[in-house]
């Protein structure tokens, strides 16, 4: 999966460093790729229109759509939105019946 960080302004950079601090906090650096962009073919066809804006991309379910825009989330918030879309997608979370893997949400699973 791919985060790309829209905008030219310190919250793009605000806003990508809170990512990677919640990507590691929940032991995803791996798996998600994290970028910068102020392509405005990007900024077109999602239709944004401030700054920052944040965009999940998901090529093996032709997936792209913009999250959040004209603000810097709290951390908890970001961290919330990448428990619900990756443990969605995958299948994984609380209940999971993998006993040797934890969310990070600090639950009983």
């Amino acid at each position: 999966m791919k985060v790309c960080v829209w905008g030219t302004w310190d919250q793009a950079s605000e806003l990508q460093s809170k990512i990677a601090l919640v990507l590691e906090e929940l032991g995803l650096t791996d798996f998600v790729t994290v970028e910068s962009t102020q392509d405005q073919a990007i900024q077109q066809e999602l239709k944004i229109t401030e700054e920052s804006a944040l965009i999940i991309e998901e090529e093996s379910i032709n997936f792209k759509d913009m999250i959040f825009e004209g603000m810097v989330p709290e951390a908890e918030e970001l961290k919330s939105m990448f428990i619900s879309i990756i443990w969605g997608w995958s299948g994984w979370g609380c209940g999971s019946k993998d006993e040797s893997w934890s969310c990070g949400t600090g639950c009983s699973c």
